[in-house]
């Protein structure tokens, strides 16, 4: 299912953060997205075993971490361009429980919610005061997948021609598609001396780009499940995608 930004009465052509026709992207697609695989690249300035041990020590920390957590919070920005034509960043909290509860709070633009109780996920669209439903599985929203954030990280699976070079005093960790049957072509990492996951960049094949900055980031906070309980807004249009019931 797509969720589109588009009032059904509005007659312009708009390309929505989450197009399928640009931006196709399944839920396995981005579980391997957030954990990419970045072993062995050798860094100009490092002996190949050096250079070796500090990445495979970056990624075992950054699985510690993620893999630990049953819980998270945090800020976050996402903005989307293609053909070198941005769309405005949209920003909000996001809340996440495991297994594959989420919870994307937005203030800008106020009122945008999207929910997924583990099984389900819902977008909720102020503008055009509609719910748009959708099974977890079959969503092809890129928001969907990030529920995987607190699964089983795996750095080792999909990836190739790996890089990591620092940003001031962050890594940088850049890995390309394995598969040219994926909907992207590079993804970018940006990971703090905390370990923490502060900039994910992914790249299409149709020059688009998306990217999500994450701050403020807190794990393990108190959550209760009522959180992931989606509640319909009064006078709300429902639209249910394929597999919803």
């Amino acid at each position: 299912m797509q969720f589109s930004r588009n009032s059904p009465d509005k007659s312009e052509t708009y390309e929505p953060l989450h197009s399928a026709a640009r931006f196709r992207v399944n839920i396995s697609v981005i579980r391997l997205l957030l954990w990419v695989s970045l072993a062995c690249f050798l860094a100009a300035s490092l002996p190949l075993q050096a250079a070796d041990t500090d990445l495979d020590t970056l990624l075992k920390a950054v699985e510690h971490r993620y893999n630990s957590a049953k819980t998270l919070q945090v800020r976050f920005t996402e903005s989307y361009s293609v053909d070198a034509r941005a769309r405005k960043s949209e920003s909000g909290e996001l809340t996440l429980r495991k297994p594959g509860r989420m919870r994307w709070d937005y203030s800008e633009p106020a009122g945008k919610l999207f929910v997924s109780d583990g099984k389900d996920v819902y977008l909720y669209t102020p503008d055009a005061h509609r719910v748009e439903k959708a099974k977890l599985k079959a969503s092809e929203d890129m928001r969907a997948p990030l529920a995987f954030l607190l699964g089983k990280l795996d750095f080792a699976k999909e990836f190739k021609d790996f890089e990591m070079k620092p940003e001031g005093q962050d890594q940088l960790v850049i890995a390309k598609a394995k598969s040219d049957k994926l909907p992207y072509e590079k993804v970018q990492m940006l990971i703090t001396p905390a370990d923490e996951i502060e900039r994910l960049v992914v790249n299409g094949p149709d020059l688009s780009v998306l990217t999500f900055q994450f701050k403020d980031e807190k794990l393990n906070p108190p959550v209760t499940d009522a959180l992931f309980k989606f509640q319909m807004p009064p006078g709300a249009t429902l639209v249910q995608g394929e597999g919803s019931h």
